[in-house]
């Protein structure tokens, strides 16, 4: 048990003072942290055995402990200006009220005073599937008026929609 003990300290000792140093080892971090499983597992079985041996035959030499590499540091986000915060609330506003198309949302935006450039960062913001507001508008045209299929398809294009996506609206509200 005694010498279990002393394996076992001094594995440690010198797996500290190696941890401290850097090393130029090739290989990956992963390919380093496998080779010290397998010296830690070789470890474990020197310590099982029977009490024969002498106390070097229980320490191990370890294999040298992977350093933390410096991660590559991302650029930070641009930080989001006061402007651009505002068109991302208003546009969530708009689209909690009613459906829009990537293009009616930025032209709405404009027509309340932001640039083309933050109204477009505004709705672009809200990640919103355009054809399921395609398919909210169309669904709202319905219910106030009646329509054919090619003329809704038309009226949801003139309201900014893609010919994909009007066709899409139409046809989920089963027009």
């Amino acid at each position: 048990m005694k010498r279990a003990i002393t394996a076992t300290l001094l594995v440690a000792t010198l797996v500290g003072f190696t941890a401290c140093e850097a090393t130029d080892e090739p290989g990956t971090k992963a390919d380093r942290t496998v080779t010290k499983d397998a010296a830690k597992d070789k470890v474990k079985t020197k310590d099982t055995t029977a009490d024969t041996g002498s106390a070097e035959d229980a320490a191990v030499e370890p294999a040298a402990e992977p350093t933390k590499e410096a991660k590559p540091q991302k650029p930070a986000a641009p930080k989001e200006t006061a402007e651009e915060a505002n068109a991302r609330e208003t546009a969530a506003d708009y689209l909690d009220y009613s459906a829009f198309s990537r293009k009616g949302l930025i032209e709405q935006l404009e027509f309340e005073g932001y640039s083309t450039k933050v109204a477009t960062y505004g709705t672009d913001a809200q990640h919103a599937n355009w054809n399921e507001q395609a398919a909210l508008s169309a669904k709202e045209y319905l219910d106030y008026s009646s329509f054919s299929h090619s003329g809704l398809v038309e009226q949801l294009m003139f309201e900014g929609f893609t010919k994909e996506q009007a066709e899409y609206g139409v046809n989920k509200v089963g027009l």
